[in-house]
């Protein structure tokens, strides 16, 4: 069973403490239980699963990448903007959402694929002293151009921009302004 390590050190990274474990894993696991419950009737038993895992993955995270074990990670001295564009560009699911749930519409779950990852490229583009502030303003600004998206999955662009342009993008300590 060392596998079960390898998982839990992927999703809650090398070293997180069991507050961090139990925050990540709790959110993941609530964060589903809402998703699900927000399905309609009649989908199939794979679309149920893998809405679950989706938003297990995406509220776990956003309370993952929020740790001290996270920001270490995802911040080490050989990390670089390419590193952090590719975490952000490798999270499709909006795509396996639009899959799983018909009334997700392809054309949203592109938009919010892109206002993700063009957020990100803002945020990694701005600045040191002015990463922070310009990572809440992009994620309001992408919240607010987002399509109307169905209420089944009226979670998913809010918690997807969360997890990776405050989540994921930002070191832990904000670096001093000097005027």
């Amino acid at each position: 069973m060392r596998w079960i390590g390898g998982v839990d050190r992927a999703l809650v990274g090398v070293g997180a403490t069991p507050v961090e474990r139990g925050v990540g894993y709790g959110t993941g696991a609530a964060g589903a239980g809402i998703a699900v419950a927000g399905l309609p009737a009649g989908l199939a038993p794979w679309a149920y699963g893998l809405v679950a895992l989706v938003a297990f993955d995406l509220f776990g995270g956003a309370a993952v990448n929020a740790t001290a074990t996270a920001k270490r990670q995802f911040h080490a001295p050989h990390r670089t903007t390419r590193h952090h564009l590719a975490f952000v560009a490798a999270h499709g699911q909006p795509f396996l959402l639009a899959l799983a749930v018909p009334a997700l519409a392809w054309s949203t779950a592109a938009a919010v694929y892109a206002l993700a990852l063009a957020g990100a490229v803002a945020v990694t583009a701005a600045p040191a002293a002015a990463r922070r502030p310009a990572a809440f303003g992009v994620t309001v600004l992408a919240i607010a151009a987002t399509p109307t998206t169905p209420p089944e999955v009226a979670w998913l662009a809010p918690v997807l921009y969360v997890k990776l342009l405050l989540g994921h993008l930002l070191p832990e300590d904000a670096p001093e302004s000097h005027g």
